[in-house]
């Protein structure tokens, strides 16, 4: 199994920092807009985010939440192990908001299609970004693009894109793992 590192240190906080700064020159001060992490690892890529925009914005509100799809997903009866859901953790209303939808690894569309369909539960928003860390082009099975982009990685099936948060695995770091 090969490992090659692809982000990390000073360059994974600097891209965090880019997106943040793109993100403000299309949404202002976020007085209508949220940030919605999709579990389980695009929490943390939200929370992240959030955190920063708030040390470059003080004293305005960034709305963010953790949203669940496991059972929106359209191949959760076909696994062989119980799923187990996460937490949904959404204590807004997102009708007539612009929601900046977040996930770590953005591959064949498939979460992104579950995401949009697991948040009607909390409204109808004006428009949906998304926002992705990682986009591993050429294998989408969704015809859905990424509005925003850390880092774009051309991969194979056979190949995984780890992401390690310092908050959670003890460094920030994106990894291709070959096997």
């Amino acid at each position: 199994m090969q490992n090659l590192t692809l982000l990390d240190g000073q360059k994974f906080q600097i891209t965090i920092q880019r997106l943040c700064r793109q993100l403000i020159e299309n949404h202002n001060d976020f007085s209508g807009s949220v940030l919605i992490g999709i579990q389980p690892r695009g929490i943390y890529l939200a929370r992240r985010v959030a955190e920063e925009l708030r040390k470059i914005l003080p004293g305005k509100t960034i709305l963010q939440g953790d949203l669940d799809i496991t059972f929106y997903r359209d191949d959760f009866r076909r696994r062989e192990s119980q799923l187990v859901p996460n937490q949904t953790k959404i204590d807004f209303i997102i009708e007539g908001k612009k929601v900046i939808m977040m996930d770590d690894v953005f591959w064949t569309g498939r979460t992104i299609r579950a995401a949009m369909d697991a948040m009607q539960a909390f409204g109808r928003p004006e428009k949906i970004e998304l926002l992705a860390l990682v986009d591993r082009r050429y294998s989408r099975h969704i015809p859905v693009s990424a509005d925003y982009v850390g880092i774009e990685v051309d991969s194979i099936a056979s190949q995984k894109v780890v992401v390690s948060w310092k908050d959670t695995d003890g460094e920030d770091k994106i990894v291709l793992v070959s096997e």
